[in-house]
């Protein structure tokens, strides 16, 4: 073997350096953009996770970045040599971070030290302390869709289990998420009387309001009569169709649009009454999300089937007057979307006088668009009376009518937890916890 000496290994010596020069670049490139993504949402104050999210232990982190690489949603950056949460309003808890960290540096976790979370108390089989009344899925912080699904068919092997009273119906399941239809599944495959309530006009619960091809799961599921679902990476669209196909398959009945607005306790079991009608069951599974019902305008004429609550689909508000209402990125995000179709004209109405929050990027597409004349900004503003063409607003104390043909109100929900505690089920604050 000849002797190479130091002359002759210098080639490699400087492919070496030149490989950890290029590595030692693409590392401080990807530390500082993720130094400009948390500085860009601490500016925003959008701080917070709405949902579980991950805790990483600086101790433990060493800096490996499958973490970051792992999640759909970018929402963990590396910044010297650390993986950090940068994008927490995008997280939305499916745990592929946990999975794939090497040195089990990161923990899921509910609220933080300067916001708790109000997680509802369940025991093992998921029923509340009020007997027969049991919560599945994310209300009760399992924002993993395959965890939901396995707490709805666990929920209702209990369910099975009681003693069948008078009443009509076994078990009455609210929301069509994952929860609540795995539920469902399990109700018909144990032959129980059921009926399921979702508020929205399409099943899917949480993930029908997730953005266009979202990734909503990332792991397998096992589904009662269906078994086995193999799936990796699936985007939001396709969860839906998946979820369709399933109701054909089986004949799963949903009663779409009607929203549940009381749950009373009889001799026997309960009655829940919706915006329809009431029903008598045994038992109740409240698989609803943690969003609540929409916060409304109180604006006559808000029932109109025009006035939605949030954005699915921009082109279906091509060639149209729209307004959209809210201060928040959802709100901003919704009017720039909307501003892309043509022939449509956009106005975005908001109560304060400033956009206290949202991303700065959406503020200055916005302020861009606003510019270019493809968005009127109306602050200081309130709708005060919706007709069929148009739309009436209070514009910093002017009286203003302008045509209209679609408006979507951005504007959060009513959290869910004051009618828990209102039918008395106990509920803990989480503050940066498991």
């Amino acid at each position: 073997m000849p002797d190479l000496g130091l002359n002759g290994l210098e080639p490699y010596f400087l492919l070496l350096a030149g490989v950890l020069f290029l590595y030692m670049v693409r590392y401080k490139r990807k530390s500082a953009d993720a130094v400009a993504q948390l500085k860009e949402m601490l500016e925003a104050g959008l701080t917070e996770p709405s949902s579980l999210h991950p805790y990483i232990d600086p101790s433990k982190c060493m800096g490996a970045g499958t973490c970051a690489s792992a999640c759909p949603e970018d929402a963990i950056g590396l910044i010297n040599g650390k993986a950090q949460l940068i994008n927490p309003t995008v997280c939305i808890g499916h745990g592929a971070c946990e999975t794939a960290c090497p040195h089990h540096a990161i923990t899921l976790v509910f609220g933080t030290e300067k916001r708790g979370m109000d997680i509802p108390k369940v025991d093992k089989n998921f029923q509340t302390n009020i007997p027969g009344v049991f919560i599945a899925g994310e209300l009760g912080g399992m924002g993993l869709i395959r965890k939901a699904a396995t707490q709805g068919t666990q929920a209702i092997e209990t369910i099975s289990k009681l003693e069948r009273g008078p009443n009509p119906i076994d078990v009455v399941i609210v929301g069509a998420g994952p929860a609540g239809l795995s539920a469902a599944l399990a109700a018909m495959d144990k032959k129980m009387r059921y009926v399921v309530l979702e508020q929205e006009v399409s099943l899917g619960g949480a993930i029908f309001q997730y953005p266009r091809n979202k990734i909503a799961m990332t792991a397998p599921v096992t589904l009662p009569i269906i078994g086995r679902v193999e799936v990796g990476e699936i985007s939001k669209e396709e969860l839906l169709n998946f979820w369709q196909g399933v109701l054909k398959k089986t004949g799963m009945k949903l009663n779409l649009s009607e929203r549940m607005e009381t749950i009373t306790k009889t001799d026997h079991g309960y009655i829940v009454k919706t915006t329809k009608q009431s029903y008598e069951t045994r038992a109740v599974l409240l698989a609803i999300g943690r969003r609540g019902t929409p916060r409304k305008l109180g604006a006559p004429g808000e029932d109109l089937p025009k006035v939605v609550y949030r954005l699915i689909d921009p082109e279906q508000y091509r060639n149209m007057h729209a307004l959209v209402v809210g201060g928040g990125d959802s709100a901003l995000e919704a009017a720039i979307a909307i501003a892309g179709q043509p022939g449509t004209t956009v106005t975005l109405s908001y109560r304060s006088e400033a956009f206290g929050r949202g991303k700065q990027k959406n503020r200055n597409q916005l302020q861009a668009l606003e510019a270019e004349g493809r968005i009127k900004v109306m602050l200081k503003s309130n709708v005060k009376l919706i007709e069929p063409d148009k739309v009436h607003l209070d514009y910093d104390g002017q009286a203003v009518v302008m045509p209209n043909d679609a408006i979507i109100v951005c504007a959060g929900g009513i959290l869910p937890t004051p009618f828990l505690k209102e039918i008395g089920i106990l509920v803990d604050t989480k503050f940066g916890t498991a």
